[in-house]
C-alpha cells in the first residue's frame, strides 16, 4: 500500500464516529439527553468523574505501553505521543479536585473498582498494542479528544447548572488545557502517522468501531448502577 492509499481521511473518521455514537444514543438510557445537556442526575456524574479518574490512569499506562511499542521504529511518532503523554499525565487529578467537592474521598476512589466495559477496553487496547502496535490506541486517543471537544463542554455545563459551578472547576480546567494545547489535532497528526506505518485507514474504522461499542456499554453500566439500581431499589 502506497503512503497515499494509507492516509486517514478526517472527515470520514469524525462522521463514522457520530454515526457510531448515534447508535449507542439510540440503545442507551438517558445518553442522548447527557450528550444535549437536557438531563444529569448527582450519583450518575459522580460516578461518571470517578471512572474518568480510573480510565486516565489505566489510559495513560496504555499509552506509555504503546510508546514502547513504536520503540525506535518511528522516532516522529514516538515523539508525538510522548508529547501527548507528558502532557496528560497527572490530569486525573484536576477530576479528583472535583469529587473532593462532591465528598468523595481518595481513599474511595481508590477502592472503586472499574466497570467491566473499561476492563475489557484497556485490555483490548493492550492485546492490539501487542499484535499491531501503537496504532488502535492512538486511534482511541484520537477519539478521546474528539469527543471531549464535541461534548464534554455540554455535559459540564449541565452539571454546573444543577449542582454550582464549584463542582466543576476541576473539569473545566481540563477542557480548557486540551483547547489551548489543542489535543484534537495533536492526535490527528499522531493517528495518520501511526496508521500510515503500522495499519491501515480501514483497520482504523475497525477499531474505533469496537471502541465505541464498548463505550456504549460503559454508559449503559453507569446507567443500571446509578439510576437504575435507584429506581430498582425504590421498587422493591
Amino acid at each position: 500500500m502506497s503512503i497515499t492509499e494509507s492516509k486517514l481521511d478526517r472527515e470520514r473518521l469524525q462522521t463514522l464516529a457520530a454515526e457510531l455514537l448515534e447508535k449507542q444514543f439510540k440503545r442507551v438510557p438517558k445518553l442522548r439527553e447527557l450528550h444535549s445537556g437536557e438531563w444529569i442526575d448527582r450519583d450518575y456524574y459522580i460516578r461518571h468523574i470517578t471512572e474518568t479518574v480510573l480510565r486516565i490512569r489505566l489510559n495513560n499506562e496504555v499509552d506509555s505501553y504503546a510508546l514502547y511499542k513504536v520503540g525506535s521504529q518511528d522516532d516522529a511518532l514516538a515523539a508525538k505521543l510522548a508529547k501527548y503523554l507528558a502532557e496528560e499525565f497527572g490530569h486525573e487529578n484536576m477530576f479528583t479536585r472535583d469529587l473532593e467537592k462532591f465528598g468523595l474521598t481518595i481513599e474511595a476512589l481508590n477502592a472503586t473498582p472499574v466497570f467491566p466495559a473499561t476492563a475489557k477496553l484497556m485490555g483490548y487496547l493492550r492485546l492490539e498494542a501487542d499484535r499491531s502496535g501503537p496504532a488502535p490506541t492512538t486511534i482511541w486517543d484520537w477519539f478521546v479528544e474528539w469527543y471531549s471537544d464535541q461534548y464534554n463542554p455540554v455535559i459540564t455545563e449541565k452539571a454546573a447548572t444543577e449542582f454550582g459551578k464549584e463542582y466543576v472547576h476541576g473539569t473545566k480546567a481540563h477542557i480548557a488545557f486540551d483547547e489551548s494545547h489543542d489535543h484534537d489535532e495533536l492526535m490527528f497528526r499522531t493517528v495518520s502517522r501511526a496508521v500510515e506505518k503500522f495499519s491501515s485507514p480501514e483497520q482504523a474504522e475497525v477499531y474505533l468501531t469496537v471502541f465505541i461499542d464498548l463505550i456504549g456499554d460503559y454508559f449503559n453500566e453507569l446507567y443500571e448502577s446509578t439510576v437504575g439500581a435507584r429506581s430498582e431499589a425504590s421498587a422493591n
